[in-house]
């Protein structure tokens, strides 16, 4: 049930939930207490009187003290001691009249009646308040004024008779616990004896405790608010924003939330705005990526599919020979090239994927500079008579914070690149150095025929139109992952046409380790 219920609130609102059930709780298991601790406290001092009124009514009975003024007043003179500690004794003849006072041993001048006229109490339990007004109809709600004799009436003829009766008044701000029980001898009642002693302490003890509990839980709850708005304000409100900021990316909204505040945040939700926003941006930029990526590839497919529909046609329609053949191969280049395309697209998602699970370290790329050098000469100097050379500035190592495999690779689609638009039994040049402030050097020179373009930063961009005719060969992706490895290893790449002599050059510039 509570799983429902909180399944569907907020933070806070769970938080508030959850604390005013033990609110709740803990108010029903106070309140059993404060209802409990004072009829426990009075019970206690309730026994004290009753031991009391069994040991005075013993005395009379062994004394044979008969229920008049002047019998009671000797009587109380030499018992005293049985009352110490005690604020009052009060004896009463059967017909209600009041034969002794302990107020009256030292002949105070107080009038009885005066002292006697009204007290406010409390009955102690219903059932006891229904045996008393059993035979008078008083009523006897919370602090009614009635005389003890109309309570002394109410207990003559009450089923509670024979037994102690205790109850609780007030009376000028003091509060009083009085215990009244019925005399009897040879089994007749004589009269009536209360008891009533000062009870301050239990009041104190009941109010002391209820003003703790009141305190208690007035801090508490004042806490749980103050709790609340630094809840609210520095740890819910900011979790909010960045969930509005997910929606609005998700959704593309242009009026996008701003969490540069939550940003400049030192603790745990500062580090989490920071690493949401970054994921954010690589999420945004990945996704531009693909999808100027899969619409430059579309612009690609869509040319050789046009050529190998419109060769399709005319195969079909000729019966020249010459003609067919010339078809057929327009229609295998397309395919190749076609083919070329989806091969270099899945090999950069596969990149993709791999590079963010590959580490950089500090490696020297020398040893692995020469390895591509040997292969390239293995294929191309017996296939096509072009020598790849390698050279370098005489330094010990070539140390560079990077990805042994990815060096590789861009170094590979270097070389093929400059094969590629390199006639047979010409030479490639790998130079490798270090530079003035210590950065490693890689440069590339092929004898081609160079760059037509001015600006030569675009034969990096993906699908580059202005390409040789022997780009054919190529499917324009090769330069732009060379680019992506290059730029993963903090590294810059230009691309320039030489200056002592006819070709170009590719120069790599590593940062400093």
């Amino acid at each position: 049930m509570f799983d429902r219920i909180l399944k569907n609130l907020s933070i806070l609102k769970k938080f508030l939930f959850i604390n005013s059930i033990f609110f709740t709780i803990i108010g029903l298991f106070t309140f059993i207490y404060i209802k409990n601790v004072q009829p426990n406290l009075i019970k206690k001092k309730s026994s004290n009187h009753i031991e009391v009124i069994n040991n005075t009514i013993d005395n009379l009975t062994r004394l044979n003290v008969n229920f008049v003024e002047e019998d009671i007043r000797s009587f109380l003179f030499s018992t005293r001691f049985l009352f110490q500690n005690l604020d009052r004794v009060i004896f009463f003849d059967n017909k209600l009249n009041l034969v002794g006072d302990t107020d009256t041993l030292d002949l105070d001048p107080r009038s009885f009646s005066t002292r006697l006229d009204t007290i406010e109490f409390e009955i102690l339990t219903e059932k006891k308040t229904k045996e008393i007004t059993e035979k008078k109809n008083i009523n006897i709600g919370k602090k009614n004024s009635v005389s003890l004799n109309d309570v002394l009436f109410n207990y003559a003829g009450s089923k509670n008779f024979g037994t102690p009766f205790t109850f609780t008044q007030e009376e000028f701000n003091k509060f009083k616990l009085t215990t009244i029980k019925n005399v009897m001898q040879n089994g007749i009642n004589i009269g009536y004896l209360a008891i009533t002693e000062n009870a301050n302490d239990v009041k104190a003890a009941i109010d002391e405790r209820k003003t703790f509990i009141i305190r208690t839980a007035m801090a508490v709850g004042i806490v749980i608010l103050i709790f609340s708005f630094v809840l609210n304000r520095y740890f819910l409100k900011p979790i909010k924003n960045l969930v509005s900021y997910t929606k609005t990316i998700r959704n593309k909204n242009p009026k996008t939330t701003n969490i540069d505040t939550l940003k400049l945040r030192n603790d745990e939700l500062g580090l989490l705005s920071n690493s949401l926003d970054d994921m954010t941006l690589e999420l945004q930029k990945r996704i531009t990526h693909a999808e100027n990526f899969s619409t430059d590839l579309v612009h690609e497919i869509r040319n050789p599919l046009a050529s190998l529909k419109s060769a399709s046609e005319i195969l079909h329609d000729t019966n020249d020979i010459k003609q067919r053949i010339k078809l057929i191969d327009i229609l295998s280049h397309d395919v190749q090239r076609i083919e070329r395309l989806i091969t270099d697209y899945s090999q950069i998602l596969k990149d993709e994927v791999a590079l963010s699970k590959e580490k950089i370290k500090k490696i020297d790329i020398e040893p692995v500079i020469k390895s591509v050098v040997d292969d390239f000469n293995n294929i191309y100097k017996l296939k096509r008579g072009i020598k790849v050379s390698y050279e370098n500035d005489k330094k010990d190592k070539y140390f560079v914070n990077g990805i042994e495999n990815r060096i590789e690779q861009i170094v590979a689609n270097l070389l093929d690149n400059a094969v590629s638009f390199s006639e047979d039994d010409k030479e490639v040049i790998v130079k490798i150095s270090k530079s003035k402030d210590n950065k490693v050097v890689i440069n590339i020179l092929d004898e081609g025929e160079g760059f037509k373009e001015k600006d030569t930063n675009k034969i990096f961009n993906r699908f580059y139109s202005n390409r040789p005719d022997k780009f054919g060969q190529h499917s324009g992706l090769g330069l732009n992952i060379v680019k992506n490895l290059v730029d993963l290893h903090n590294a810059s790449i230009k691309a320039s046409n030489r200056t002592d002599q006819k070709g170009a050059s590719m120069e790599i510039i590593f940062p400093k380790v």
